[in-house]
């Protein structure tokens, strides 16, 4: 089973590898995913060279149908979040 990746991980990376402080990673941690957040918040797409790109997506109103009865029902607009990996990410993954 994969294991995930969390905020805490990250830090105790950068910790170790970089050499600042345990507060310091986590600040830095912090601070990166909270620029992140900003930008799709203001509706900007983020893009990160050789890793990949953060987009958001309108969906319009549209049909559905409950699968069990199937009703039909709106499903109302939305904004997704997407992520599209680079192609270098692709390639790491795949090898």
């Amino acid at each position: 089973m994969a294991q995930t990746l969390t905020r805490a991980d990250l830090a105790e990376r950068l910790h170790a590898e970089i050499g600042l402080s345990r507060a310091e990673s986590s600040d830095l941690v912090e601070g990166v995913l909270n620029e992140i957040s900003a930008a799709l918040l203001n509706g900007e797409n983020v893009k990160l060279s050789s890793f990949g790109s953060f987009m958001l997506r309108k969906k319009g109103l549209r049909i559905g149908r409950n699968p069990k009865t199937g009703v039909e029902v709106p499903i109302q607009p939305r904004t997704v979040l997407t992520f599209r990996p680079s192609q270098l990410l692709r390639q790491h993954i795949n090898d």
